[in-house]
């Protein structure tokens, strides 16, 4: 098979004939996919995924600075004429500083300058514009002819193309920064991971370790950082790239154990605390506490000093010996992969009811279950509320609803102060069937249920104490959702299906609703449903200038 070089001097062109070649740091990983062409310079510990095409063969030169990713599919060109200046005061065509994710399908076209700490969302483009450092800027966005000043929050889908709407974006949050952190981690390990695969002596330690492991209950893994060897008879090579990037990022590392019993309740506690100075240090640490706690659980978190809060929680050690190596920041994408709390303290079914869910939830949750569905949770702040920006808690594979009360206790415990909401999924139509607000952010819903005669829905008695208007068909999160569409502009409308169609998802339009007060939309909605009983009738929201829908929410069932 031919082998092609990845790394391209730049061609002769009328308005270049130096031949400029890339300049990449050896700790570096490019995917042999990948092509970078002409005057690049690729600092330390970037990763390059594969189909990434860095091509400075018309502007040049361009500059990608230490543990950036630029993840699959990206492009990176320039024209011509314009440059910007870099941090180092020098005239590039494109700037990308460190610790930036790119991710997948995005288009970075100079001239352009990306601050440090970025992250630059799925399929979104940026040309001709300055990115101050600490920016997020999430999916299908374009960023044209303007300055975004550091620190602010691109929503998805936003045209930012003048200056005044730059200077009008929102801050980003503390959760997004996490979640920007966490994004560089995982990358760091994929680099490591890569890394390990080119080489014969890693590849093979691993493939003796995995021979080994039939007989063996644990697995050791020898990792290698970048100035000197650091091995670990007891951590994963990916759990030592972390503890490495906790480090390099200021963060102070902890661990916690609990055994068996325990665990359930979530009654972690604290091993020595770690003053590590070193990786060596940090590791020989972990090592004591996984010595010192053989049988049990032990995790990993990092701390931010300066926010006082945690960004990563990650097992490492589980009674059988097995050691974890995936992980998550406490991130809107990403949640805790700790234990989850049952209210009976065993993994069976759930008996004993719960402290922060109703029972109309519960009993949502075991008709869902028995009816072979999948259940998820999602979560969303109440800036990201009014645009539908739901994040997705930790996935939910048991089929105990126990062990499903508990992951949705764990999601609302993890995101207080947030809305959370429940989903009911079929698996086989890949459709959701349900979706049910179980938190707001003045705390759980509080509900009584009441269950009508004649087939329809079951129905919550009494409104939102913050609601204006009340509704004996609706629930207090339908009725607060209604008032939270009308405050934002937003259009509403209502669809209905019956029982047959319900599967292929065939939904018929009851119409718009012209309602100017709550107490309009809401008398509306109650004539759907008493128009189509028998059947499901869903809420939408309609945001009438993206021309998008906002909200579905099912307000009835047979």
């Amino acid at each position: 098979m031919a082998v092609r070089s990845i790394a391209e001097a730049a061609p002769p062109t009328p308005w270049s004939r130096n031949l400029a070649e890339p300049t990449i740091d050896p700790s570096a990983f490019l995917h042999s996919f990948s092509n970078i062409i002409g005057d690049v310079k690729i600092g330390a510990n970037v990763i390059v995924a594969p189909g990434t095409s860095i091509r400075a063969d018309e502007g040049t030169p361009f500059y990608i600075g230490e543990n950036t990713n630029l993840q699959d599919g990206v492009v990176v060109h320039g024209l011509e004429k314009g440059r910007v200046i870099g941090d180092d005061r020098q005239e590039y065509s494109v700037w990308i500083g460190k610790n930036n994710c790119i991710t997948h399908m995005a288009l970075i076209h100079g001239p352009c300058y990306v601050g440090d700490n970025c992250f630059i969302g799925f399929r979104s483009t940026v040309f001709n514009a300055r990115v101050g450092a600490g920016c997020i800027v999430m999916m299908h966005a374009l960023i044209q002819d303007v300055e975004i000043p550091p620190g602010k929050y691109v929503p998805s889908g936003a045209v930012i193309t003048n200056q005044q709407q730059a200077d009008r974006l929102p801050d980003v949050q503390a959760d997004d920064k996490e979640f920007a952190h966490h994004v560089v981690g995982i990358n760091q390990a994929l680099r490591a991971g890569y890394l390990c695969a080119a080489d014969s002596k890693c590849i093979r330690t691993i493939r003796d370790e995995l021979t080994n492991s039939y007989t063996s209950t644990s697995i050791e893994v020898e990792v290698f950082e970048r100035s000197d060897e650091v091995s670990s008879n007891s951590l994963g090579a990916e759990t030592v790239e972390q503890v490495r990037y906790l480090l390099q990022q200021g963060y102070h590392i902890g661990t916690e154990h609990v055994d068996q019993r325990r665990f359930r309740t979530g009654s972690w506690t604290s091993c020595k605390p770690i003053e590590a100075r070193s990786l060596g240090e940090a590791i020989a640490a972990l090592e004591t506490c996984l010595r010192d706690h053989s049988g049990e659980y032990v995790r990993l978190f990092g701390i931010d000093p300066k926010g006082k809060r945690r960004v990563l929680e990650n097992i490492i050690q589980r009674p059988d010996g097995v050691v974890q190596a995936s992980s998550s920041f406490k991130a809107p994408a990403y949640s805790s992969s700790n234990g989850s709390y049952n209210g009976n303290g065993n993994g069976s079914g759930y008996s004993n009811g719960s402290n922060r869910l109703s029972s109309e939830t519960i009993d949502q949750i075991r008709q869902l279950l028995a009816g072979g569905y999948k259940i998820g949770t999602e979560h969303v702040d109440e800036r990201r509320f009014r645009t539908g920006s739901w994040q997705t808690c930790t996935p939910i594979e048991s089929s105990s609803a126990g062990d499903v009360v508990a992951a949705l206790e764990d999601c609302m415990e993890n995101h207080q102060g947030e809305y959370v909401r429940l989903i009911g999924i079929d698996p086989k139509a890949k459709r959701r069937i349900l979706e049910s607000i179980i938190q707001r952010p003045n705390g759980p819903v509080s509900t009584s249920s009441s269950s009508k005669s004649g087939g329809t829905t079951t129905s919550f008695a009494s409104a939102s104490t913050t609601a204006t208007a009340s509704s004996n068909k609706l629930s207090s999160e339908a009725v607060e959702q209604l008032q939270q569409l009308l405050a934002g502009g937003f259009k509403i409308s209502a669809e209905h299906v019956d029982q047959r169609r319900f599967r292929t998802c065939s939904w018929a339009s009851c119409g718009q609703i012209q309602a100017h007060s709550i107490r309009e939309a809401i008398a509306a909605l109650e004539g759907y449903i008493n128009e189509y009983e028998g059947e499901y009738v869903r809420l939408i929201g309609i945001d009438p200038k993206a021309k998008r829908r906002v909200l579905e929410l099912i307000v009835q069932r047979p």
